[in-house]
């Protein structure tokens, strides 16, 4: 397996800003990781109002008190607020703090200050700071400057495919932006290299296929999907983002909008069957990202994550944070899933509209029984009848192994009645791996 703690000790220490020289060396270095395609958009474009920033670098990064650099905001990556625009002058101690920004709940924490990314039309310049470094300040007069280099940059997207029997694809994402940080994206990254190592290794073809896309969090991802091909859209099925998975946190899993993708109830299940600490949510219950631009473009999008910890959105998110047992368990769970899915038959519908089951044309109706009459249903028929309620409005390419779990019946009792349908030409089942 790919060695995650490496991946996470290269790339955390880089200002990995959206466009930045240093986005770019880990573009570089991800590429040499697992074969990518690379899809590039320039700065100043403007789609759907997100526009892509310049390429932007910190030079130097300074506050001085009579003579003496009390602050260098270029020892962390956090420590100029993303985008700042340059400044160099004299101000005094209130506009100093102005342009300081901290956490409020940790004195000793650098925040991450992430908004002027998707607002480069509204600039300002500043630092971020530990509280107590903006507390000490005394009145009197600071010397500020803070040194960049902007040019025209480009907003690149990195996604790897392994191709499957079926062109319907799930989909696993994560940021590969966020300046300094480990935890928050970084991890998510390295957890789905040694997914997608494993898996582009296996002999036998995949039924799905899989894609990994790596992007700068909300307006990479905006920009993939909007500027993909429709046919190719089309046919990214669902997917999970993978975001803080390797803080010592148990694992969270938020469902995406539905509730009904394959892969989030087969994750569902793997948390369970893998012994797993977890808790899990409704969409947008705990933490919402890059999932409602997913979302937003009719793709289901759960998302696998340690969520909440402490360090977020701080300096304290750092490589030291990163537990190498937490890593290898989420890829465990992942491959769990993966092997659910594919070790399931899948089902394809090919009809429109209600058929009248009991047709003799079809003879597949499977009375439930009613209670007036005296006809007790049993659980089984209960869930006959959940099953043929459901497969109208089946829209997509779906497990077998997953439809039985929602209508709570074995897998073979669903496969063989499914098997009734498909020699009625209603659906078509590709065979489960073996």
């Amino acid at each position: 397996m790919y060695c995650m703690m490496k991946l996470l000790k290269d790339l955390t220490p880089l200002n990995r800003v959206i466009c930045s020289k240093d986005y770019d060396r880990t573009v570089r270095y991800m590429q040499k990781v697992l074969p990518f395609r690379e899809i590039s958009y320039p700065s100043g474009s403007d789609y759907n109002g997100w526009n892509i920033p310049p390429s932007w670098d910190v030079k130097k990064a300074s506050i001085t008190w009579k003579g003496k650099v009390i602050y260098d905001g270029c020892h962390h990556p956090l420590g100029v607020m993303a985008l700042s625009l340059p400044f160099k002058g004299t101000v005094s101690c209130k506009e100093l703090k102005r342009h300081l920004h901290y956490d409020h709940r940790y004195p000793e924490a650098i925040p991450f200050h992430f908004r002027q990314l998707f607002r480069s039309h509204d600039r300002d310049w500043g630092f971020c700071v530990p509280k107590s470094f903006y507390d000490s300040l005394e009145e009197g007069n600071y010397e500020i400057e803070i040194e960049t280099e902007e040019a025209s940059g480009t907003l690149r997207v990195l996604d790897f495919t392994i191709k499957g029997r079926l062109s319907k694809t799930v989909v696993f994402g994560a940021n590969l932006d966020h300046p300094g940080v480990a935890n928050d994206g970084l991890s998510g990254v390295a957890v789905g290299v040694a997914l997608f190592e494993l898996l582009s290794k296996r002999i036998q073809q995949t039924n799905f296929s899989y894609r990994l896309v790596l992007a700068p969090g909300i307006i990479g991802n905006e920009y993939y999907l909007g500027n993909l091909p429709p046919e190719e859209r089309e046919d990214l099925l669902e997917g999970v983002m993978l975001e803080m998975l390797g803080s010592p946190t148990e694992l969270a899993l938020q469902f995406s909008r539905g509730r009904e993708s394959n892969i989030e109830l087969s994750l569902a299940d793997a948390l369970i069957e893998q012994d797993c600490h977890h808790h899990t949510g409704e969409f947008a219950s705990a933490l919402i990202n890059d999932e409602y631009i997913w979302e937003a473009y009719g793709i289901p999008m759960a998302s696998l994550s340690r969520y909440p910890y402490p360090e977020y959105h701080t300096d304290l998110d750092s490589y030291d944070l990163m537990d190498h047992d937490r890593l290898e368990e989420a890829v465990r769970v992942l491959v769990h899933a993966v092997d659910t899915l594919e070790t399931s038959a899948i089902v394809r519908k090919r009809f429109t509209g209600n058929v009248c089951l009991s047709s003799p044309k079809y003879n597949l109706y499977i009375d439930p029984g009613q209670v007036a009459f005296g006809d007790i249903p049993d659980e089984t028929r209960r869930g006959m009848r959940r099953l043929m309620e459901m497969m109208p409005i089946i829209s997509r390419p779906t497990s077998v192994a997953m439809l039985a779990r929602r209508v709570q019946l074995p897998v073979d009792i669903v496969e063989d009645y499914l098997k009734r349908w498909e020699q009625h030409g209603l659906v078509e089942l590709s065979s489960p791996k073996r």
